[in-house]
């Protein structure tokens, strides 16, 4: 299993970017897949993820109507499209994969812990 993001840059405010990250070693659309960051001296916070039975994209509140996660499932990668980028998006963007079952996600997110693999960040930086 190995998950590895890019995309991550220097941005200037409402600038936009899109994430990548690529999966290997399965195919990702069978599993929970969700995108993490990161800022400097906070905890790591749910972005967006797919929730794995009704299908729904849910978003942080924070991110809702700016950010946009998708799918290329031929491409075996899912992205995170960053619209109208302000200085709080500022971090590092992960993304995360539980593989087996047993999971529950909680209003629409499955937590941290509950994710098994994690691939090594990509940092984004929004500042003029």
């Amino acid at each position: 299993v190995h998950l590895v993001e890019s995309g991550g840059d220097l941005v200037q405010p409402g600038g936009s970017l899109k994430l990548a990250c690529a999966a290997s070693g399965f195919t990702l659309n069978y599993y929970a897949i969700g995108w993490f960051r990161q800022a400097p001296g906070k905890a790591r916070e749910a972005v967006s993820n797919t929730h794995n039975t009704n299908g729904i994209t849910y978003y942080a509140d924070s991110v809702k109507g700016r950010f946009t996660f998708s799918r290329d499932d031929a491409k075996n990668t899912v992205y995170l499209q960053m619209n109208e980028l302000k200085p709080e998006d500022t971090g590092v963007y992960f993304c995360a994969l539980r593989m087996s079952p047993g999971y529950f996600y909680v209003d629409g997110f499955l937590p941290p812990y509950d994710y098994e693999y994690w691939g090594q960040g990509t940092q984004v930086t929004v500042s003029s």
